[in-house]
């Protein structure tokens, strides 16, 4: 398996900020979290993350988007998340993330289904 490296952008929309994620979440990924997490304090609204061009979340990507939640939720915004695979969206299911955030149904692009 090749390994993408991670980077990411917080785009502003109408309902709120998204966390656009690229590469692979893992360990290489918890500057971009937190530098992510720090951007967002301007920006009213819920927060979403897109999935829809992230290679590969291993345990400590899952991790990583727990203490993401776990801040959200500190200052009371919800966390939604899209275009996360059939894979991933399971994943998310095993590891009760889906609990506490809400999963969009959209493709791999994060255009709805």
């Amino acid at each position: 398996m090749t390994s993408m490296p991670f980077s990411w952008e917080v785009i502003g929309a109408d309902d709120g900020p998204v966390i656009v994620l690229h590469g692979d979440v893992n360990s290489a990924a918890t500057a971009g979290f937190e530098a992510a997490h720090d951007q967002l304090a301007g920006l009213p609204g819920p927060i979403m993350l897109d999935f829809a061009d992230t290679g590969y979340i291993n345990s400590t990507g899952i991790a990583l988007i727990v203490g993401l939640l776990a801040k959200a939720r500190a200052g009371h915004r919800p966390v939604a998340a899209r275009g996360l695979s059939d894979h991933y969206r399971e994943i998310f299911r095993i590891t009760r993330l889906s609990d506490f955030m809400t999963i969009h149904d959209t493709d791999q692009a994060g255009r709805p289904a």
